[in-house]
């Protein structure tokens, strides 16, 4: 079922299996029938470790979604809550589990709290009268979770949040924990280097956990070389930028959740000659994203502009296979083109598939308002006219475009410009404020604290600097058959992924001065590896590094890291990790504010 996490060069699947084993014995725990009711945040990531297969394997009945009420009547022995832990979470638990006393049924509850127990929500269940009707109270440590070959996921979407507005470093817990069970997993990584300030947060928990841990060290063959950890306010501009890579701009514009797609069905009817068109379907195409369908993991880290010609040489390519079947003559020949059909049938339908996505998409970035909205963005990266009121930006807010759409522009302008002049800050503040709602004003000064959309405060601007000592700018990058990572955003390099890159080679030290002008400090530590265990590298292997987004990565720059580990000459593979995938949308959302309804 996961075998494309074992393509790469780390095995990701026997993280995989650690985690469902785990599951297993809790499963295991609860003898007798079983109905699951969920936190649905947790289905989609959950998804990715375990089908219903292996529940049902282990007498899981029924499944439910958490909501307050009665539960729905399940006839099973066992019934257990998966949930987060969450204040809110609990009293819907103790909604649930007075409605079943009051049924007189003689069922046990269990608890699993994910990714850790939690003394306030066992309070609160205490408060409600229903801790003590809960047999099994456990925790189920889900922290980085394996989303394809090189790319890992905790999927903990208010971390950004709770580390620049709440200054709550729990997630940063959690991520300290979790590399500890990957090096429990891989082996001990011997060199960590890191940028800001959660960066060094995280290294200083895993140093002080592995001593605290110094008699248990396991006898595993190091299998990264290197850990990276960046902070994503380091690089607060890549976020903000329209991705222009095949599957960053299905993120941007339809929303990728735990590997699956939502998409218009139009696109996807199959139309027979003469059917009336009222039976179009209703429901949305899921489609499922990763690198175990072949053509999406060629296509999915192209520039767009290149994913039409691709699709035009796969289609060739197909068809001539199709084709074949007039050339088998002999028993033999027909059972060998029979044997591939399966396999040329799937390709057909992925590529039908994709096809679709590439017209939906295209629908869209060759409208005007992608293109005006494109220009602004690289005007802004380049550096041009940053310190004054933005006319589209002006006109745009007078249309009433989507407020995200206003905020992910003109924190961009800010970024670029280290903050805006106090009249274009007080202008563009007035403007939203007056157009979209007072209510705003939080989200407002929550962009500030978060460092995004701030007055400027000295009149120097670092970012030309940045821009020209790490090149993150490039003209005429080269769409269809890059050279260089800036192919991403068609001109931009992500500076998260130019600190990478420059940290392979030559290194840091050659990059100081800019190093001290972005936030936070910068370190290196070694860890040092159990005794008689060193690598010894073979002739030509490449190191392996692990970069870590603490606050978010985008897909671009995981394709920009993807292309690194490609090159020729780079000598580097990289496995992407982070607290959560995100795009310019999600992360300017998951910052707002609605003093009716707190943030999602």
């Amino acid at each position: 079922m996961a075998a494309h996490l074992s393509y790469g060069r780390v095995n990701l699947n026997i993280l995989r299996e650690a985690a469902r084993k785990e599951l297993r014995e809790f499963l295991d725990k609860c003898a007798g029938s079983k109905a699951i009711v969920w936190d649905e945040y947790l289905t989609g990531p959950f998804g990715l470790i375990a089908q219903y297969s292996l529940l049902k394997e282990h007498e899981v009945e029924k499944m439910f979604t958490l909501k307050s009420g009665r539960l729905p009547s399940a006839d099973v022995k066992n019934i257990i809550f998966f949930v987060r832990p969450r204040l809110e979470l609990m009293d819907i638990i103790a909604e649930n589990v007075f409605s079943e006393d009051k049924r007189h049924s003689s069922v046990d509850f269990h608890i699993l709290f994910v990714p850790r127990r939690s003394m306030l929500c066992e309070q609160r269940l205490k408060e409600q009268g229903v801790l003590s009707s809960f047999i099994n109270i456990d925790e189920y440590i889900l922290d980085l979770i394996p989303y394809d070959g090189d790319l890992l996921s905790m999927e903990y979407e208010s971390a950004f949040r709770e580390c620049y507005l709440e200054n709550d470093q729990t997630s940063l817990y959690h991520t300290a924990k979790g590399l500890m069970t990957l090096q429990a997993l891989y082996g001990t990584i011997p060199q960590i280097y890191g940028k800001g300030e959660c960066a060094r947060h995280v290294a200083n928990m895993m140093l002080r956990m592995k001593r605290e841990f110094a008699g248990s060290q396991n006898q595993i063959l190091p299998v990264f070389d290197t850990l990276l950890l960046l902070d994503r306010n380091v690089d607060l501009l890549t976020p903000l930028a329209t991705q222009l890579t095949y599957e960053g701009l299905i993120d941007e514009i339809y929303g990728i959740n735990n590997g699956y797609v939502k998409l218009p069905p139009e696109k996807f009817a199959q139309k027979k000659q003469g059917e009336a068109s009222k039976d179009l379907p209703t429901e949305p195409k899921k489609l499922q994203l990763n690198s175990a369908e072949e053509l999406y993991a060629e296509i999915r880290d192209k520039n767009f502009n290149a994913v039409g010609a691709a699709l035009s040489k796969k289609a060739k390519i197909i068809s001539a296979a199709f084709e074949e079947r007039h050339n088998a003559k002999t028993v033999g020949e027909i059972k060998q083109f029979v044997s591939q059909l399966p396999h040329m049938q799937a390709a057909r339908s992925s590529l039908a598939n994709h096809t679709s996505v590439a017209e939906l998409i295209k629908d869209i970035t060759t409208s005007e308002a992608f293109f005006d909205n494109l220009t602004v963005e690289q005007e802004f990266m380049t550096g041009v006219d940053t310190d004054k009121v933005n006319t589209y930006i002006e006109d745009s807010i007078s249309q009433k475009d989507p407020l995200i759409k206003i905020l992910r522009l003109v924190c961009m302008q800010s970024v670029c410009n280290n903050g805006l002049r106090q009249k274009v800050f007080d202008f563009y503040k007035r403007e939203i404020l007056q157009t979209y709602g007072y209510e705003h004003i939080l989200t407002l000064n929550n962009l500030e604290k978060a460092g995004l959309l701030k007055p400027q405060i000295s009149s120097r601007n670092n970012y030309p600097t940045i821009r020209k000592t790490l090149k993150l700018w490039m003209e005429d990058a080269n769409e269809q058959n890059p050279n260089d990572i800036s192919y991403v955003y068609s001109g931009y390099a992500p500076l998260s992924i130019r600190l990478t890159q420059v940290l392979a080679r030559p290194g840091w030290r050659s990059i100081e001065e800019v190093l001290k002008m972005l936030p936070g400090p910068h370190f290196e530590e070694r860890q040092q590896l159990p005794a008689g265990l060193h690598k010894k590298r073979q002739q030509g292997e490449n190191r392996t590094t692990l970069v870590f987004f603490l606050g978010g990565v985008t897909y671009a720059e995981i394709a920009a890291l993807r292309f690194l580990s490609q090159m020729e000459d780079s000598g580097m593979e990289y496995i992407i990790a982070t607290t959560k995938l995100i795009n310019g949308t999600t992360w300017i959302k998951s910052l707002m504010d609605r003093p009716e309804s707190q943030a999602p």
